[in-house]
């Protein structure tokens, strides 16, 4: 049983690292095609939504994470790390729905 917990979990590491690494290349990507576009043609509509998106692939991959874990940890029947993963998804929609 420990034996495949430890592949799961090994399993959820490596997946987690992409899904971090694709989030932050991405949203990298696009915030040079943003800033290129605007020192080039100004505050431009294609620009400022280059900008934009990559802005919002940033704020959503740390939350992607979470829905990553939380799906793994419950197909894991981990009840304590589920509850975890819960109360953390709940603070991060919180402080994302508070902004100023």
């Amino acid at each position: 049983m420990t034996r495949v917990t430890d592949e799961r979990l090994d399993r959820l590491e490596t997946t987690l690292g992409r899904l971090l690494r694709t989030g932050v290349m991405s949203a990298a990507a696009c915030l040079a095609a943003g800033l290129i576009a605007w020192i080039a043609a100004g505050p431009t509509r294609l620009a400022t939504t280059t900008l934009t998106v990559g802005l919002v692939i940033l704020m959503m991959t740390p939350l992607m994470r979470v829905i990553v874990s939380l799906v793994a940890y419950a197909r894991m029947r981990d009840w304590f790390f589920v509850t975890t993963t819960l109360l953390v998804f709940a603070m991060l929609l919180v402080a994302w729905l508070l902004k100023p």
